[in-house]
């Protein structure tokens, strides 16, 4: 077996290990934090929007880490970092102990354990990349399947603190030590690989790729002057925004149409579960339909779960509204986990994805201010849903038409310079 599945799996594992330093995992704890703290919710909503932006800065250095050293080292680093912040989080009473621990989960889970994981999946996948994150978005969505429901009912049963330090300490006790005995960084590290060094060149060369026929990878800089980069880092920002905002205060906005917190969870499940459906389905498509066509169809499908939303009403409304933004997500995820390394190349992948996972970090962190002063201000979230929905729709149009960037031909580059050197 190519050893880059080992690393995959673990890397699914660390970008689960993020669901403390995620909205969709502080929206678990988010009622009763601020029913303990006696904090209100616009001022959750303000510090959670600055810990999120000063956390995004994370992404940057990072990416250039996880460049530099390797991701094994520095992903055991954070996960024991927000294992132990997690920790202290569950045990602090102090509103600006709250602000900080809340701010180092953002920055080590939310952004820099996002940007390593990916990075650490796309390094060792060129030409299966596709496939690959399909199966790491699938590996992804059965782990916050699974935490979720159990998340949740410990806060339930234990209370948030108890439940959110035992999460801490299984980052510590488990998921740190696995990683470290797991993972390697590189293809090239072959004692990890099978055989003797010619059965390893050979591993690195068929399922890595090797020089022949490749397009030559772009820098950092060269992505960002790119009109592809920011069309598919806006568009995946937005659904972050959107997203973040439903996912802090999904149970207010579902109490607000009479629905209780039971129609809360279930619609994490639900909307989960056939996330993981469009996940293996965007993974297909990706791999014989443009990428920027799958983006645009994620995009048209999360415009109407906003149009939506504003009318529902029953039980079924619920269903189709959960579905949508499920098939929605599991698309622009797959699209955000692939498209970097498939359009950009990887010499500098982890730089290029600390950018767009900084732009997605930044704009997850305005989502859940807009809809709190929304509601504060008209006491509905409608308004709010109304005006992302048209954005939404401008910026699929946009990922339908973009053209990728030009990348020269490895091989005819590499004779060039031999023949200069001649």
């Amino acid at each position: 077996m190519y050893y880059g599945w080992a690393n995959l799996i673990i890397a699914a594992l660390a970008m689960v290990a993020t669901l403390p330093g995620r909205t969709q995992g502080l929206g678990l704890v988010t009622e009763p934090l601020i029913a303990d703290l006696h904090v209100d919710r616009v001022t959750y909503a303000t510090i959670n929007l600055w810990a999120t932006l000063i956390g995004a800065l994370f992404c940057l250095p990072c990416g250039r880490l996880s460049d530099r050293f390797g991701a094994r080292i520095v992903l055991v680093a954070l996960l024991f970092s927000l294992g132990a912040t997690v920790f202290v989080m569950g045990r602090t009473s102090d509103l600006m102990a709250l602000c900080i621990t809340i701010t180092l989960t953002r920055g080590l889970g939310q952004s820099a354990l996002s940007v390593v994981s990916l990075a650490l999946v796309g390094k060792w996948f060129a030409r299966r990349l596709n496939q690959a994150m399909g199966v790491y978005s699938l590996l992804v969505g059965v782990g916050f399947i699974i935490a979720f429901p159990i998340v949740g009912h410990a806060i339930q049963l234990t209370g948030w603190r108890s439940a959110w330090s035992g999460v801490g300490l299984a980052l510590i006790g488990v998921a740190a030590p696995l990683t470290w005995l797991v993972v390697r960084s590189d293809p090239l590290e072959r004692s990890v690989l099978k055989r003797d060094e010619h059965d390893a060149e050979e591993k690195t060369v068929s399922d890595v790729e090797g020089i022949s026929g490749q397009p030559m990878d772009l820098t950092v800089w060269e992505a960002l002057q790119s009109a592809a980069f920011w069309v598919f880092a806006l568009s995946s920002s937005v659904f972050g925004l959107v997203y973040s905002g439903i996912a802090l205060f999904n149970q207010s906005i579902l109490e607000q149409r009479g629905f209780g917190a039971s129609t809360y969870y279930r619609v994490l499940v639900i909307s989960t579960l056939l996330g993981l459906v469009a996940n293996f389905a965007g993974g297909w498509l990706a791999s014989w339909w443009p990428i920027q066509r799958l983006m645009g169809l994620g995009m048209a499908i999360l415009a109407a779960a906003l149009l939506v939303l504003p009318h529902v009403h029953t039980q079924l409304h619920v269903v189709l509204y959960a579905a949508a933004m499920g098939v929605a997500g599991g698309i622009v995820t797959v699209v955000f986990f692939s498209v970097w390394g498939q359009v950009f190349g990887r010499r500098q992948l982890g730089r290029i994805q600390g950018c767009a996972q900084m732009l997605t970090v930044f704009a997850s962190a305005v989502g859940p201010l807009l809809l709190a002063q929304t509601l504060q201000r008209t006491g509905s979230y409608d308004a709010i849903f109304y005006g992302l929905a048209a954005v939404v729709v401008a910026l699929g149009l946009g990922s339908w038409r973009v053209s990728l960037p030009y990348r020269k031909d490895r091989t005819v580059e590499m004779k060039f310079e031999v023949q200069s050197a001649k």
